[in-house]
């Protein structure tokens, strides 16, 4: 597998990537796996914004049972190993955001994001993957940042 492939072989490891990757294939269980490898090794603050992107990337492809199966399988390995689940506003959030997204909840949705804000802006990418996650769910339009300029290209 690709994902694994970059993780074990590259000498930064690009969790972005690994990331991307993983999610378009079928093995949870592995990816938890490195995710708690990387967890292990990654600078403080980087181990929740890693488990934070692999969910969020998983919601914004609308699977929901991969995303929370991913964190059971974190937690589970963790608990099993030296390697501390994380206990950030961060990793709040998401447990809010997937009880949220069993739901038709779209007004909680808005909620936990304006109260989650600050851990949220901590990587640019979140907001986007929240957007594409509301359109999955929810049917709500994402916002066009060149919106006022499609009125002049008509």
């Amino acid at each position: 597998m690709l994902a694994e492939y970059i993780f074990s072989e590259s000498p930064e490891v690009d969790m972005n990537r690994v990331t991307y990757h993983f999610v378009r294939g079928n093995d949870t269980q592995k990816f938890a796996s490195t995710l708690v490898n990387f967890l292990g090794k990654c600078y403080p603050g980087e181990d929740d914004l890693a488990i934070a992107r692999a969910v969020l990337r998983y919601l914004s492809l609308g699977n929901l049972k991969d995303a929370n199966i991913l964190v059971d399988e974190i937690k589970k390995q963790t608990e099993s190993t030296e390697v501390e689940f994380p206990k950030t506003d961060l990793m709040q959030f998401l447990n809010f955001l997937l009880q949220t997204m069993e739901r038709d909840a779209f007004p909680l949705f808005n909620m936990l994001r304006a109260n989650y804000k600050p851990s949220i802006e901590r990587e640019p990418s979140f907001n986007e993957l929240l957007d594409e996650i509301a359109q999955k769910f929810y049917g709500v339009q994402r916002r066009n940042p060149m919106g006022c300029l499609e009125i002049y290209s008509s």
